[in-house]
């Protein structure tokens, strides 16, 4: 399966890069937690693909913030360099060791409690 097909969908992959755009500087969030709050709690690998088309976007959207459920940085291979992804969150203050983010409950970043939307609407 490619994202080419699901990206010429739109929408999904919009309303993936509109949350990701509004991660905070410092925080990341994970594949299932923006799905959760897309209404579509079961298409996280989705978000993924989302991710790695995220570098063919005009406007930047910080993909090296959002990870895996465990804090895992498993994107990082989508970013020509699999240091980069690495770097871009060190760089924001975010302690990484073994491709984990340490720390990882104090950095996280919930959209569906920080964004405090109750009736999700189309971003």
């Amino acid at each position: 399966m490619t994202t080419g097909t699901k990206q010429n969908s739109g929408s999904f992959f919009e309303n993936v890069f509109a949350v990701v755009r509004l991660i905070p500087y410092g925080r990341v969030t994970s594949y299932g937690a923006i799905a959760g709050y897309i209404a579509t709690r079961g298409s996280a690998r989705m978000v993924g693909w989302a991710m790695n088309a995220a570098h063919m976007q005009v406007t930047d959207i910080p993909a090296h913030r959002v990870v895996n459920r465990n804090g895992l940085l498993t994107g990082k291979h989508h970013f020509g360099n699999p240091a980069i992804m690495q770097q871009l969150l060190e760089n924001e203050g975010i302690e990484i060791k073994n491709d984990q983010i340490t720390r990882f409950a104090e950095v996280f970043w919930d959209p569906n409690k920080e964004l405090k939307i109750e009736n999700y609407q189309e971003l």
